[in-house]
């Protein structure tokens, strides 16, 4: 009886490697190495040639190789590992052949880490005049001068080669939503398409750089099923979830979450595309997303919004003017710490670009601060209570006492 039992165990191993070792990313090298789980939520580490990235890892977003109001320096000590660019505004301006010739996007910015790049999909869907989608490519009129451009799957890789990013996204079509089902079908059908011809662009990459795979299909359950399938059949380093945060509901957002990423291989990083709020990230990494960006921290910093412990503080608002209190008595990043309330607001309504600035910083500190408290309850297996603690002090807003009171 022992022995039929270790005959049935010894199948079922084989048909797994069978069947892992006939998935086409089976075949590529895995970089990432997953440590924890805790439920669904989980935690790793991602090698790239420029470094490890800690997930679930933010990645700030340098959409034209600078972070808006801070230096690399501030953005490596808040504690990022990776720092995302844009292919659409680069091969812009400067130009991918010019970085290329000056050594790439990480010696000529000064960033020293690891690099995403997007495909610049998104970017001509929302931004370029006058675009046309094909087959074969997107052709569109720049918003910088005016100049005809097409940017195909191939020229998408070739531009991201030249930037030499540690990670490449294939080109894709997203569709902002609501949509047309019968839209939302033909641009995941079409992103299908282009990953195909991503992937074989990417090949001549060297070791080390990764290319992920876009998800695509909108708020419809069975075109997103559709889309990881064959993604999944095509083989990716790693799985990005793209078209959400685009106008839905969080709700919308956090159900098409749930139905595709049970549907991506466990051992590869799964990327959140443009997301988004502190909430927005608690709840993606509770359902095991890797990785997120979002223009937010520095956006809502420019625009004075602090993100803190205690949530959301605008800090516009008059109840502020005579506020001596810091953001965040308890936090580690100095400035959230020393300057005073009724100062930012001065700051603020002042037009000074040092409010800019210190938000800036502050939030992208916050959101660092965040990834790590996640990590490391993931690590301990209390990521329950690290949720439900953090969304406590949410709920209690910015009127936390004053040390002493």
């Amino acid at each position: 009886m022992a022995e039929v039992r270790s005959r049935g165990l010894i199948g079922l191993l084989r048909h797994a490697i069978s069947t892992a070792m006939n998935r086409p990313d089976a075949a590529l090298p895995n970089h990432f190495e997953l440590l924890a789980t805790d439920g669904t939520a989980r935690t790793g580490r991602l090698t790239t040639p420029h470094g490890v990235v800690r997930t679930p890892a933010f990645m700030p977003v340098g959409t034209a190789g600078a972070m808006k109001g801070m230096h690399w320096r501030e953005v490596r000590d808040a504690g990022a590992d990776i720092v995302l660019g844009n292919t659409y505004h680069l091969m812009l301006r400067p130009g991918a052949e010019r970085i290329a010739a000056l050594g790439g996007l990480q010696r000529f910015t000064g960033w020293s880490g690891p690099m995403l790049t997007d495909s610049g999909g998104f970017q001509v869907m929302s931004l370029a005049d006058l675009r046309k989608v094909s087959e074969h490519a997107v052709t569109f009129r720049s918003h910088i001068d005016g100049a005809k451009v097409e940017l195909s799957p191939e020229r998408s890789i070739e531009v991201q080669r030249f930037l030499g990013s540690d990670i490449a996204m294939q080109m894709d079509e997203c569709v902002r939503l609501p949509a047309e089902h019968a839209d939302i079908e033909r641009a995941m059908q079409l992103s299908l398409r282009w990953a195909e011809r991503s992937k074989r662009a990417f090949e001549s990459a060297p070791d080390g750089y990764m290319l992920f795979g876009i998800v695509q299909g909108g708020d419809v359950p069975q075109l997103r099923h559709a889309s990881a399938e064959g993604l999944v059949a095509i083989g990716f380093h790693g799985y990005a979830i793209g078209g959400l945060a685009v106008g839905e509901p969080q709700a919308v957002m956090l159900a098409m979450i749930d139905e595709t990423a049970p549907m991506l291989p466990k051992e590869r990083p799964r990327y959140l595309m443009g997301v988004g709020t502190p909430d927005d990230i608690l709840e993606a990494v509770k359902r095991g997303i890797d990785m997120f960006d979002c223009v937010m921290p520095t956006r809502n910093g420019r625009h004075g919004v602090a993100f803190t412990r205690f949530g959301q503080v605008n800090l516009r608002n008059a109840r502020h003017a005579d506020d001596p209190r810091p953001l965040d008595e308890e936090s580690t990043w100095p400035s959230t710490r020393s300057y005073a309330r009724a100062y930012l607001h001065h700051l603020v309504k002042a037009g000074e670009t040092l409010g800019a600035m210190l938000l800036s910083e502050i939030n992208i500190a916050y959101y660092q601060s965040l990834m790590q408290g996640i990590r490391d309850a993931i690590a301990h297996g209390t990521f329950d209570e690290f949720y439900q603690r953090t969304r406590e002090d949410w709920a209690r807003g910015d009127i936390a006492p004053r040390q002493g009171d």
